[in-house]
């Protein structure tokens, strides 16, 4: 579980995240949305440690992450995998070298690192390009190999940045589809990060809402649907008739 409490960040003195309350439970996919520049990646970012919070406690299974040691800070940090917004994937190298990446500085033969990437990339339905490079693959390819080093890794943690943007609409649902599937096949907790509403109607569990620095209401995607707070209202509305 992750417990996040009285969370917040600044840069340059300019408030981003003002007071975030947030519990996220084991198993679930939960969804954090919100219109741009409202702090859903830098929350993202606090949650795995990799920015530091002004004030307030991020328990990651009862460890708190934002005064524990570096020693112990990587050691939860390994139980995450990261899918970034664009993808990050290593221009030199081959799809199989990116899957590999992490895995090579564990105590595991090479034999179980080529099954692990040949595991994960079928997972990701991307079987026989271990040999290609990101600049031979397509946005929704290098997505879905991103998607394969963040897993490999057997994460209890899946932390999604914006999964679908820069899409097309088919690519988009293959990408939803996906994290679906890993959550059920991997049993993982998944927090995804996006403004697609058609994605995070279909993925979560529960849905949280980010607005001015707070999450002002979590709740399940039906009742956000038919929330009666008034931005939020006319972000719905707005994201149905202009979809992603």
């Amino acid at each position: 579980m992750i417990k996040i409490i009285n969370l917040y960040k600044s840069f340059n003195q300019k408030p981003v995240l003002q007071g975030i309350n947030l519990e996220i439970y084991d198993g679930e996919t939960l969804t954090i949305m919100g219109g741009s520049g409202q702090g859903k990646t830098v929350l993202l970012k606090n949650i795995i440690g990799l920015i530091k919070p002004d004030k307030g406690k991020i328990y990651v299974d009862d460890i708190d992450i934002t005064s524990a040691s570096k020693e112990i800070l990587q050691k939860v940090q390994s139980k995450f995998g990261y899918l970034f917004q664009g993808s990050a994937l290593f221009d030199s190298m081959t799809v199989f070298e990116n899957v590999a990446f992490g895995l090579r500085h564990q105590n595991i033969s090479f034999e179980e690192v080529k099954k692990r990437v040949e595991l994960y990339l079928s997972y990701v339905e991307l079987e026989g390009v271990e040999n290609m490079y990101p600049s031979e693959l397509s946005g929704g390819m290098r997505k879905r190999v991103a998607l394969a080093r963040a897993v490999a890794y057997n994460p209890h943690y899946i932390l999604y940045d914006e999964p679908t943007t820069g899409l097309d609409p088919q690519t988009a649902e293959t990408i939803t589809d996906l994290i679906i599937s890993l959550q059920k096949k991997l049993n993982v907790t998944s927090v995804v990060v996006t403004h697609d509403l058609k994605a995070a109607l279909k993925v979560s569990q529960r849905i949280a809402f980010l607005y001015k620095g707070k999450i002002v209401t979590v709740e399940e995607p039906k009742k956000i649907l038919n929330t009666n707070i008034s931005f939020l209202k006319e972000f719905i509305s707005y994201a149905i008739m202009n979809p992603i």
